[in-house]
This record gives structure tokens, sequence and C-alpha cells, in this order.
């Protein structure tokens, strides 16, 4: 992800969300160095999706990833975390985590066929819409993981 492609990203972000990230937050994310900002693009560079990852201490976290929504079931939101993980590996990470709305079925299903298993709840973690849960899942980052 390049400053370049912000527009673009905030367009998903901002339909995607209900509290959306702030270009600022997005930003503040170029210049770390444990932070990876992600973009899939389309012809003509266009922004199909994007996600946000973080690998601190051995563990990974997808912090944000979302699809241009004519976009969504056509692989690109699988790709992408695909690639998180693979740099989650090359980084040295053995586990990464990621919260979901506990109504956000379809992402649900992404992440368990993608080997992320059930750790918890967070009650109320999402403070728009009347406190809706978060689904912690993690999964194991194998050494195999970082070839792709």
């Amino acid at each position: 992800m390049r400053p370049s492609d912000l527009d673009d990203v905030m367009a998903i972000e901002e339909v995607s969300f209900p509290t959306p990230w702030s270009r600022r937050m997005f930003l503040e994310d170029f210049p770390r160095d444990f932070s990876d900002t992600l973009v899939a693009a389309g012809a003509e560079d266009e922004v199909l999706g994007y996600a946000v990852c973080w690998t601190i201490a051995g563990e990974s976290h997808l912090l944000n990833i979302a699809v241009h929504s004519a976009r969504r079931g056509q692989g690109i939101g699988r790709a992408l975390l695909s690639e998180c993980i693979r740099r989650a590996a090359r980084a040295g990470a053995s586990v990464i985590f990621l919260e979901v709305r506990a109504g956000n079925e379809a992402a649900q299903r992404l992440y368990r066929s993608m080997g992320f298993a059930f750790r918890g709840i967070r009650k109320g973690y999402y403070t728009d819409a009347g406190g809706e849960d978060a689904i912690i899942l993690d999964r194991e980052v194998r050494k195999s993981d970082a070839t792709g």
C-alpha cells in the first residue's frame, strides 16, 4: 500500500465498516517497520482490497482487511490473508490472530477455511451498533507458510 492508494482504500473502508479507520490511521502505519500494509490491485492499479497486519514479538495480528464490495467472493480476501500469513512467517511469528464481528459469518468462514480456530470472545468489543461481540481467532504460523 502506498499513500497514493488511500483514496481507493478509504472508499472501500467507508462502505465496509460501521466505524471505518481514518486516513490518518492508515498513514501512521506506513513508517512502522512491524506493519505490513498490503493492497490487491486490478487493472490500472485499481485497489480491489487491502490488509494491515502487525508482527511484533513473535506474534502477528491482522488488524484490518476488506475487499471492494463488487469483487467479494473472487479470492481476493483469501490472497491478502495468505500474504499476511506468509509475511508473518518470514518475520518469525509463531501465531497470527484477529478479531472478527460475531455477525460477520462470511469472514468467519474464510478464516476457518484457512486454519483459524476459535480462542475467545471480547464482549461488547465493537462500540458501534450496540456493542457487538468480537470473536477471537488464531492460527499457528509454520515455517512452511513463508513460501506461500
